[in-house]
């Protein structure tokens, strides 16, 4: 079943450049008639690279913006038109912006959220427990948010876009800025709603944060869609080569005129600092024979070959 039907969807940006003693207007197409469908349940992830139409389209599902043209429909509603009724039913959270009270201690910021949804008594406690819970607010609770780190703050903004249990949540880089053991508590959150049946949309550029969460991805470019699918599909678009890494023994990074050579014939990338080369393999390449070639002339200590990452297959849609 879907929760959110995006059909045609525009938006058109007006900016004025100077030249000379005139002023020209350019129009800037953020969004250029995108099409896509979020099921309920669905862990979806948005990415694109900066000034793609993310943040565009981010705030048009949540009922900010209006678009030019198009329809989004979110849990039934219009998010434009029926901006009080349809933010009862979402959670949002800006990694670079707060809806907590920067004085108030954390505990203050919920109990006015909850006035504000109009949550009930019983169903605030309850809720409160359980974010408290598995975000481990505890020590924060009575703390002003001002004092806070920005991972405890990050926790913090996660249980208040969540006081009022919405079933649909929007994150825009929920882990920008965050410690290892921040980001696995955030990370470990995510996945725990998510089996609790949420919808999560998020938005972020840190794609490992994509594969440890995400069942599908939406790829969003010069603001058009280029890719709604699983990961599995997206690496079957852009065909990359496999690469066999070789580990040169320590002691034995500097190279002589015959092994650069040797290097260059394959066109391989050296890293004369970690005494690593990366060498392209072709469909027909044998990586053992391959890693032979190079032991002839080189001492080597290890060699592995690794298949194309996602960051790599991005990176060239991105290009395109």
């Amino acid at each position: 079943m879907q929760i959110v039907n995006v059909e045609n969807l525009q938006k058109n940006y007006t900016v004025y450049q100077r030249k000379g003693l005139f002023r020209e207007k350019r129009i800037i197409r953020a969004l250029q008639n995108i099409s896509f469908t979020v099921n309920r349940g669905e862990f979806l992830g948005y990415i694109g690279p900066n000034g793609a139409g993310k943040s565009t389209t981010i705030k048009i599902l949540t009922g900010i913006m209006t678009p030019d043209g198009g329809s989004a429909i979110v849990d039934g509603m219009v998010p434009y038109r029926e901006r009080k009724l349809y933010v009862r039913n979402i959670g949002v959270v800006f990694g670079q912006k707060t809806q907590l009270w920067w004085d108030l201690p954390v505990r203050d910021t919920y109990s006015l959220l909850k006035a504000i949804y109009g949550v009930p008594e019983s169903r605030f406690k309850e809720q409160i427990g359980y974010l408290s819970g598995h975000l481990e607010l505890g020590e924060i609770m009575d703390r002003p948010v001002r004092q806070l780190s920005l991972g405890q703050r990050m926790r913090a903004e996660l249980a208040a876009a969540l006081v009022h249990d919405p079933e649909l949540l929007f994150l825009d880089e929920p882990t920008i800025g965050l410690d290892i053991v921040s980001k696995h508590r955030v990370l470990q959150f995510l996945r725990e709603l998510h089996s609790r049946g949420k919808t999560i949309f998020l938005t972020t550029h840190d794609l490992k944060d994509i594969e440890a969460l995400c069942q599908e991805i939406l790829i969003i470019n010069h603001g058009s869609l280029v890719y709604k699918g699983t990961l599995e599909g997206l690496k079957g678009m852009v065909k990359l080569p496999r690469v066999l890494r070789i580990q040169l023994r320590e002691g034995a990074f500097s190279l002589d005129g015959r092994c650069t050579g040797f290097i260059e014939r394959y066109a391989a990338r050296y890293d004369s600092k970690t005494g690593t080369i990366d060498v392209e393999l072709s469909d027909t390449a044998r990586p053992a024979n391959v890693a032979r070639e190079f032991m002839q002339v080189m001492e080597i200590e290890d060699f592995r070959i690794t298949d194309p990452s996602i960051e790599d297959v991005v990176r060239v849609i991105y290009r395109k």
